[in-house]
């Protein structure tokens, strides 16, 4: 049967997860749902989608490797994964571009941000900084403890910058008794470029060492 065509300005300003998931998948696919608020975040290009799939690799190797000891077990590396942010619900979700979250007792179980150690977003160049903003709010407001910004060069298909944030776990103190806007927030705490030849080298939340040469395009004959 021939469904109807539906717009993106169709859609209403807000929806539960039974109304979602009776759209079509290509449309449920672009939406998130923040507080029952539609959130479009469309479909980037093929580009994109390579270097979502480079990071979820390159995590996942490094977590085999990890994992390998027997004190360290139990991590999932996924990419594209609806994180359910309440503990109960499923109108309020992010679909991190790859994460990192802890093994679940079901296949079919839900993740929420409460299993989840690292959330990643590619940056495209037509994001705006306030919906990075935003995003990064949810982020910490679910309590992920590290979250992954990678920036996309805007000239060609390249990575331009990866950003590591940490949650402050701490109490923010402003100047002259002021209160911070949010009660959780990130603070940078790794930066690398291509002048980091060495490429990529972090230790939580396991052991994470990654070449550059595992992320770029034409590291298996792509043009870059």
């Amino acid at each position: 049967m021939l469904l109807p065509r539906i717009e993106r300005s169709d859609l209403p300003e807000s929806m539960t997860w039974e109304e979602l998931q009776r759209l079509p998948d290509e449309l449920a696919q672009q939406i998130e749902l923040w507080n029952g608020r539609v959130v479009w975040v469309g479909r980037e290009p093929g580009d994109w989608r390579v270097f979502a799939g480079r990071f979820a690799n390159s995590l996942e190797r490094c977590a085999r490797m990890s994992m390998s000891d027997e004190s360290e077990r139990g991590w999932r590396v996924n990419s594209e994964t609806n994180v359910f942010l309440g503990r109960t619900g499923k109108s309020d979700f992010l679909k991190p571009d790859f994460l990192v979250h802890r093994c679940l007792e079901s296949p079919s179980q839900d993740v929420r941000g409460s299993d989840v150690l690292l959330a990643g977003e590619l940056l495209s160049p037509a994001i705006t900084q306030t919906d990075i903003e935003a995003k990064k709010i949810r982020y910490a407001s679910a309590g992920i403890p590290w979250l992954w910004e990678v920036t996309l060069d805007r000239e060609v298909s390249a990575i331009a910058v990866v950003r590591v944030y940490g949650l402050d776990i701490g109490h923010a103190q402003l100047p002259n008794g002021a209160q911070p806007l949010h009660s959780a927030n990130y603070i940078v705490a790794a930066e690398w470029t291509h002048e980091n030849s060495d490429g990529l080298e972090f230790s939580r939340p396991f052991a994470i060492a990654i070449p550059w040469t595992e992320l770029q395009l034409d590291s298996f004959g792509e043009t870059r």
